[in-house]
Formats: C-alpha cells, sequence, structure tokens
C-alpha cells in the first residue's frame, strides 16, 4: 500500500515536472542588459523616470497599479504632444480613485485603458522605445517617491522589452477603454 502510494506520488510529481513549463512564464535575462537602480524615498526614481520618457523617441507603453504622480503624467503627456505613441493600462481602481491621472491623461488624447481582467493589476512598467524597461516596486505616485519604500529598475534590452511588450499586448487585449465618471471633471495631477 505504501509503495503504491509513493508511486502514485512519484507519478504526480513527474507529470508536474514536465507540465510546469508550459504554465510558468519566465524569461533569462540576455547578458548584453545594463540597469540602473533607484530607492525611495527621495532616491530619484521620478526623476530618473521622467527623464527616460522625456528620451523617448517613439513608443512608451505603461502598465501601472497606482497613477498619481504629476511629473510622470505630465511627461507622458509631453511625449504624446511630440508624437511618441503612447498608451496607458491601468487597475481598475483608477476608475473611481480621487487621486487618480487616469482623468487627465485621457483628456489629453492618451489612449488608456482599464484592465478588469484580475483582482489586482498590480504591475507597475513602462516599455520606451521597444528597448528600455522600468519596473519594480516603484508605483507611479508622489507616495512612492516621497514616502514609501520602493525600488526602480531601468533595463536597456532589446530582448527583455519583447518579453514585457508581449505580456502588455496580453492585458491591453482585455482591457477596455478608459472612460471617466460622469461627476468628473478632467483636470491637471495636482
Amino acid at each position: 500500500m505504501v509503495s503504491t502510494r509513493k508511486s502514485r506520488i512519484a507519478v504526480c510529481l513527474s507529470i508536474l515536472l514536465v507540465l510546469a513549463p508550459l504554465f510558468i512564464q519566465a524569461a533569462d535575462v540576455p547578458l548584453n542588459t545594463t540597469a540602473r537602480v533607484y530607492f525611495s524615498p527621495r532616491g530619484g526614481a521620478t526623476d530618473a523616470l521622467v527623464k527616460a520618457i522625456r528620451s523617448a523617441r517613439t513608443e512608451v507603453l505603461v502598465q501601472a497599479y497606482s497613477f498619481t504622480s504629476e511629473p510622470i503624467v505630465k511627461a507622458l503627456a509631453d511625449a504624446h504632444k511630440r508624437g511618441v505613441r503612447t498608451e496607458i493600462v491601468l487597475d481598475k481602481s483608477n476608475r473611481t480613485a480621487k487621486y487618480s491621472s487616469a482623468g487627465f491623461a485621457h483628456t489629453m488624447g492618451i489612449p488608456t485603458y482599464i484592465d478588469a481582467e484580475h483582482a489586482i493589476a498590480h504591475s507597475k512598467i513602462m516599455i520606451i522605445d521597444r528597448e528600455t524597461v522600468v519596473t519594480g516596486s516603484f508605483n507611479f505616485s508622489k507616495a512612492a517617491e516621497e514616502k514609501n519604500a520602493e525600488n526602480l529598475l531601468i533595463i536597456t534590452s532589446k530582448e527583455l522589452a519583447k518579453v514585457y511588450l508581449e505580456n502588455w499586448q496580453l492585458h491591453r487585449k482585455h482591457s477596455e477603454r478608459y472612460r471617466p465618471p460622469p461627476s468628473r471633471t478632467a483636470r491637471s495631477p495636482s
């Protein structure tokens, strides 16, 4: 009886090991990758992120949970104005959040979407010109820069950007266009 149970467990584990790669998405980081890291509070993450957005030539794609940083949303609006393709995918909490910059981005003509497919769309990423990935725990918020202990990585790697782009596209595909609540007027974030 014990050997039968052990055999069944061994078979189940073997099946899981064979099938695991089908369910786990992972990417190796290429050797030719460069990265800069910033820590908050007051570690320069917002300034570094704004600088990265300002350097964008063709595209800035955003996935964010929290989206309240005035300097970041203004940098995205400026990029959009100068012809850089800019799109934003946000967690559903941004539909009704009192201080979300979603309404401002939407009013500025930036395609803004809500990812309501998940309990929390907790990603905090930007893909810039399909060669730079911005990621980490750093929320795109004033509190992330001034109060919280968070980290931000700015990684230059076309290979890694491709992996993030594919994931961004999956989330964008099931997201719906942001519509500001009727009672709210869009204004610049403050």
